[in-house]
């Protein structure tokens, strides 16, 4: 059994191409002893986005602060806020962005262990 909290776990800028403004952190994973999915927190800082792109498992998101917009394969951008659930199912492209000038933008993101 493992309880931790947020501000516990560090919060490192993430490295992936297209990323702006980004910081992931993983309060409950691999290297918890997770035998399936992790749970990754990401923050965008306004005005920041995450990588456009594609992946081959599901990601179910809840988010946590702020507003912003998740872009589909499309292009069209959908509004998201605290307290909406969202799911993006395998090889969809889809971005976050965090629409705020001043808010920051922060949502969980439970992922299969390989995704950590």
């Amino acid at each position: 059994m493992k309880i931790t909290s947020l501000d516990q776990v560090p919060a490192v800028p993430m490295q992936m191409e297209g990323a702006v403004g980004v910081v992931k952190q993983v309060p409950l994973g691999k290297a918890d002893g997770a035998p399936n999915f992790s749970f990754r927190v990401f923050t965008i800082t306004p005005g920041g986005n995450t990588p456009y792109h594609i992946h081959d498992a599901e990601h179910l998101n809840y988010i946590l602060e702020g507003e912003g917009v998740l872009v589909d394969a499309a292009g069209e951008q959908h509004p998201v806020k605290a307290g909406n659930f969202s799911m993006v199912v395998p090889n969809e492209k889809h971005q976050y962005r965090n629409t705020s000038t001043t808010e920051e933008f922060k949502f969980i993101c439970a992922v299969p262990l390989a995704y950590e």
